[in-house]
């Protein structure tokens, strides 16, 4: 009786039990999801600079055409100049790959604003730096802006001569294929884990 009267004056003061449901502690520990986005940058940044940094040395040490052999004839640094994109594709259109660049770099930094996975900010982040680095080549070598042939120095036996920023974009776009066959979306859902539609049918039954 002492139990009831005590809950009674506590509801008439407007006063609640602290609530003893399991559910509690996980609805306060849980934390909202973190955007990705300081992992794209961070890899975008580092290809941006290895790939610069690669070019300066190859263009101040090497003379283009006369290869210099790393191992033997399996790779060599053969200083060339590109003007299409990634491993000489396209050669000649070189002011239409830049545009092609630019797009692809404003839709990685719109996709940004909902990036919520590690693995997707990484194939994104390895996309955005070799876009940005040989985007750089076209704007800022000759024969002039957004017409400006790549520097590719990277030889391998037949094999089209390429640079650090066309491996970034390679690697980058088979990683992306790779996580969408697997069902994992760059806002973090996977639909591995999401639950069959027949499940949902049968709850609401």
């Amino acid at each position: 009786m002492e139990t009831a009267q005590e809950d009674a004056d506590r509801a008439s003061r407007g006063e609640r039990e602290p609530s003893s449901s399991p559910e509690a502690p996980e609805t306060a520990d849980a934390a909202p999801a973190r955007r990705r986005i300081g992992i794209l940058l961070v890899v975008a940044a580092v290809v941006y600079a290895l790939d610069v940094v690669t070019k300066l040395l190859v263009v101040a040490k090497l003379t283009p055409g006369q290869p210099v052999h790393v191992l033997g004839s399996f790779l060599q640094l053969t200083y060339t100049r590109n003007s299409g994109a990634a491993f000489s594709i396209g050669w000649g259109y070189t002011a239409v790959f830049s545009l092609i660049a630019v797009g692809v770099i404003l839709v990685i930094l719109r996709l940004a604003r909902s990036l919520y996975s590690a693995p997707w900010a990484l194939a994104l982040g390895l996309l955005l730096g070799g876009a940005i680095g040989n985007l750089t080549d076209r704007i800022a070598r000759a024969p002039g802006l957004f017409r400006g042939w790549v520097v590719d120095f990277i030889q391998f036996p037949h094999f089209a001569i390429f640079n650090v920023a066309d491996s970034a974009i390679t690697c980058g776009g088979v990683l992306m294929v790779l996580l969408a066959f697997r069902g994992l979306h760059p806002d973090g859902t996977d639909e591995r884990k999401a639950p069959p539609a027949g499940d949902s049918d049968s709850d609401q039954d």
